[in-house]
């Protein structure tokens, strides 16, 4: 038997067939305003719920930021910190101004994956981890996109052998067809794709699950929402040309 992560998030895990394989590397695509970033903080705080150890990589916004963000869901995360349940990898400030000061764990130089690697694996060590989110792993390779699959795979070594079940955020742009890089859909265990689309006027958000290492999973096009709880997918509903039907 497979065993599987839940990701906690309502609807999600039915679309999974039960939740993610233990130690995936998943990655989670979408254009500005689709939810990745929330999806995957609401899956890190459902695993401080199970009990299970999660560390986020701020890459994109100050790890401050990140923090107020995660509180307006009602997902504090400093108690975890704390109590070394949480830890917050610095990827954003390169330890300029008052982060040194706050954060443990910081990456100085971002053109350098080998620190950053040895940042990430310090933290996992440190407080045990079982979740990892990167948010968002593009900037790791944006300037040398021939690199991207080379990086994907070099993370991936790291977080599987490790134990950790892991969330790479990928950015792409309205209207892209791929999923944020050359070849890393191709070194990926998952792929769950979020989509933000103009529908007779009104914008619709969607998810589909493209393709998932270890398990069956829906192959359909489900619509999601996002409250001020979280995000929540209707496992029960299809998005098609437009129509949201009952399943």
């Amino acid at each position: 038997m497979v065993k599987r992560v839940k990701t906690g998030i309502p609807g999600m895990d039915e679309i999974l067939h039960g939740g993610i394989p233990e130690r995936n590397v998943v990655l989670l695509s979408g254009g500005p305003g689709t939810g990745k970033t929330i999806f995957s903080q609401q899956f890190l705080w459902n695993g401080l719920q199970m009990g299970e150890p999660g560390i986020y990589v701020a890459l994109e916004e100050h790890p401050v930021q990140v923090r107020q963000n995660m509180a307006q869901f009602g997902w504090d995360v400093k108690k975890y910190e704390e109590e070394g349940m949480f830890a917050m990898v610095d990827a954003f400030t390169a330890g300029i101004g008052k982060s040194k000061e706050y954060e443990k764990y910081i990456v100085h130089d971002l053109t350098d994956l080998r620190e950053f690697i040895d940042v990430l694996r310090q933290a996992i060590k440190d407080i045990g981890a079982k979740r990892v989110v990167v948010d968002s792993v593009t900037t790791l390779y944006i300037n040398k996109p021939a690199m991207a699959r080379s990086i994907i795979l070099q993370l991936k070594r790291v977080l599987a052998g490790t134990g950790c079940t892991s969330i790479f955020v990928s950015q792409i742009s309205v209207g892209e067809r791929g999923f944020g890089g050359p070849g890393v859909e191709h070194g990926v265990d998952g792929i769950i794709r979020l989509d933000l689309d103009e529908i007779d006027g009104e914008l619709k958000r969607s998810l589909i699950v493209w393709k998932m290492r270890g398990t069956s999973h829906s192959m359909r096009r489900h619509p999601f929402d996002i409250t001020d709880k979280g995000i929540i997918v209707y496992h029960d509903k299809v998005l098609k040309r437009g129509r949201v039907l009952e399943l």
